[in-house]
């Protein structure tokens, strides 16, 4: 475990390209930012040309190697103020509103309901079309009835916000922010 420091964000990267370059920007950007990266986001990082290696020069990144996600156990202690999980494939969506905590960002959410620590979950599938990023090209998605259900599930839970663009990713944060009188723009 770390020594206790000032809380810090903790950033919960599933494997998703939606918006993904995006999303590391805004993490470039904000103070004291911790990366927690699933199985899943390191595969997805590679095949957009993102090496791990990069982010690590720049960012604090916990990978799981461990069935019981060690790391989560950062949460207890008050290292953390709040949990950002974007940008969040449906099936991150799904077991958070399943209460499945499988993968180390599932179980971060998990947690950190448990701990009333504040989530910010950037939604990939909150519109019937979306079009989005994917290896070497620009695709059309149909997110399927019961991804856009389990998004809206999603905002009904307690400590929780869904973000559904990146401009309100970037919002919630500044909202989130503004109530801890820090400021990361």
């Amino acid at each position: 475990m770390l020594a206790r420091e000032t809380p810090r964000i903790a950033w919960g990267l599933t494997g998703s390209g939606h918006y993904l370059r995006e999303s590391l920007e805004i993490i470039e950007t904000l103070p004291d930012v911790d990366l927690f990266v699933t199985r899943a986001a390191a595969e997805i990082l590679g095949m957009y040309g993102i090496p791990l290696k990069r982010l690590r020069e720049k960012i604090r990144i916990f990978q799981d190697h461990t069935a019981s996600s060690v790391p989560v156990g950062f949460l207890y202690g008050g290292h953390y103020h709040t949990l950002i999980i974007g940008p969040a494939t449906s099936n991150t969506v799904a077991k958070c509103v399943a209460g499945i905590s499988d993968t180390l960002v599932t179980n971060l959410y998990a947690q950190a309901g448990k701990c009333r620590i504040p989530s910010i979950v950037f939604a990939c599938d909150c519109e019937p079309t979306v079009i989005t990023e994917a290896p070497g090209q620009t695709v059309t998605l149909y997110p399927r009835p019961i991804d856009l259900e389990n998004t809206e599930r999603l905002k009904s839970f307690p400590y929780t916000s869904v973000a559904e663009s990146i401009e309100a990713l970037k919002s919630a944060i500044d909202q989130r922010m503004t109530c801890l009188n820090t400021s990361f723009s």
